[in-house]
């Protein structure tokens, strides 16, 4: 059974001093991580420039050279070369997985590369990097199985799921994906969370009902679950503790 973390590195802010931006994140992942098996660590959610996950993750491994790191890539401002750098950069600090997704796009208005995610998998393959490093890409929590073909075809190592809304998403997803792994995502259902929750199209409070249920079923079926909590690092730790205790 593996409970991984979502972490999102720190935005870079010209009234910010990032160094210590830096130091802060680190400390709260040494924190949680007490709790969790492994981390996952974004790049620049919602096309905000943030701290490369590579940096911050080369520091945790440093400080917590035990703990899983798996790490997202953005395909859509890449070059092929910049993408292959970001995976053997990953490779050479001992990251564990890289999940390649399409990302939003730049709020800095930079230009869409027009790499796919799948096709970048598959080159990777091609390329013999998945013997050094699991492969990942991301799913609809409710997909069109007759319409991920592509996605199949690349042969991942598995899928990072959208935010689970409930046990069925998790059966459908197991049921129709075998021989891949699958890594459910689920919210922290607090109300510092409302936000992302709304975002969601999650009803928080029926959501907040079934939640610790829904861990347990999820982790059941697939022995694998990430949780994410943009807005409440302290609550979710709390839940952990207890949770994991």
């Amino acid at each position: 059974m593996t409970i991984r973390y979502e972490a999102n590195p720190p935005k870079i802010l010209s009234d910010v001093n990032t160094d210590e931006s830096i130091q802060k994140f680190v400390e709260k992942i040494k924190i949680i991580s007490k709790k969790c098996d492994a981390i996952h660590l974004t790049e620049n959610v919602l096309g905000f420039q943030r701290v490369s996950p590579i940096k911050v993750g080369k520091i945790i491994r440093e400080k917590i050279p035990d703990l899983p790191i798996t790490v997202s890539l953005r395909v859509r401002d890449k070059s092929e070369s910049e993408i292959l750098e970001f995976v053997n950069n990953c490779i050479s600090i001992g990251f564990s997985g890289v999940l390649i997704l399409m990302g939003d796009p730049s709020q800095t208005g930079k230009k869409d590369s027009g790499q796919i995610p799948s096709l970048t998998v598959k080159r990777l393959r091609e390329q013999g990097v998945d013997s050094k490093i699991d492969l990942y890409l991301s799913i609809s929590n409710k997909p069109d199985f007759s319409k991920i073909g592509k996605k199949l075809e690349a042969k991942p190592k598995g899928f990072m799921t959208q935010v689970i809304q409930n046990i069925d998403q998790v059966e459908e997803l197991y049921e129709n994906l075998k021989g891949f792994s699958i890594i459910p995502i689920l919210l922290y259902p607090s109300s510092k969370n409302e936000k992302s929750a709304q975002f969601l199209n999650l009803d928080l409070a029926s959501y907040r009902k079934e939640f610790e249920g829904l861990l347990e079923k999820t982790q059941n079926i697939t022995g694998d679950v990430l949780l994410t909590s943009p807005s409440d690092f302290n609550g979710l730790d709390k839940f952990l503790e207890k949770y994991t205790n």
